[in-house]
Formats: structure tokens, sequence, C-alpha cells
């Protein structure tokens, strides 16, 4: 399997095929969540932007930023989605691995050794914005 993606990713689709399905489906459900809040962050910052001050640059940075790395780990989930399906693991539609945004807030996602490897291997890829494995 190869993908290029649009963002620079901390780890490629061959990185994380070779991780365990449960290190996949924890870092996709961290990621749920972490988009969960950067959602909520952003609906707030465009509410600045629309009440209050819409030429505030440091909000309308904050929100570009936010943009990017929303489209980062949408990216990034996607590729663990992949790595998932090249393990054979069921993909269905109503499947938990699909389901966007399916922690809540008072959950917390666990981190896992395997994930922690992973940085360890991709230093140097982490360069840019953003929350990377």
């Amino acid at each position: 399997m190869e993908y290029l993606p649009r963002y620079q990713q901390p780890f490629t689709l061959q990185e994380a095929v070779r991780l365990d399905v449960s290190v996949i489906a924890e870092e996709i459900a961290r990621l749920q969540h972490s988009l969960s809040k950067l959602r909520e962050t952003q609906e707030l910052l465009k509410a600045h932007l629309e009440q209050v001050d819409p030429s505030d640059p440091d909000i309308l940075l904050a929100f570009e930023d936010n943009n990017g790395v929303i489209g980062s780990q949408q990216e990034r989930i996607g590729i663990l989605r992949m790595a998932l399906r090249g393990k054979g693991v069921c993909m269905d539609e109503g499947n938990h691995y699909n389901a966007e945004d399916s922690i809540t807030a008072s959950q917390e996602a666990p981190q896992t050794s395997g994930v922690d490897e992973l940085s360890n291997n991709n230093d140097e890829v982490n360069t840019g914005h953003g929350v990377y494995l």
C-alpha cells in the first residue's frame, strides 16, 4: 500500500500497518477526541470574529492554524483506517473504527507505548504545527 499525504504526517501508512490493531484503535480515538475539542474551539473563535472583532489578527491566525491541524488530524485518521483495512479489519459503515467524534469530552484517550515508538522514530518529521503521535 502506498499513500501520499496532503499534510506532513509523523508516520507513513507502512509504519502504521506495523502497529497492533489496539494501538491504531486507541490513536483513532485520541485523534477523534482532539478533533472534537478543536471544532469546539473553532466555533468559539468564529463567534468572536463574527460578534466582536472580525479583524483581530491573533484570532484570525488561530482560526487558520486550527483549520490546518483539523485537516491534518482527519487525514491521519484516514491513514490509520487504511492501516486497519490493510490488516483485514472490517471497516463496514457503523463499525466503531468509522465513527467520527465517538469520544465524548468526559473520556480521555489512553497513551500507548506503540504510539510512543512511532513518535521516537519520526522526531525529524515533527516540525510542523499540531498534535503528533
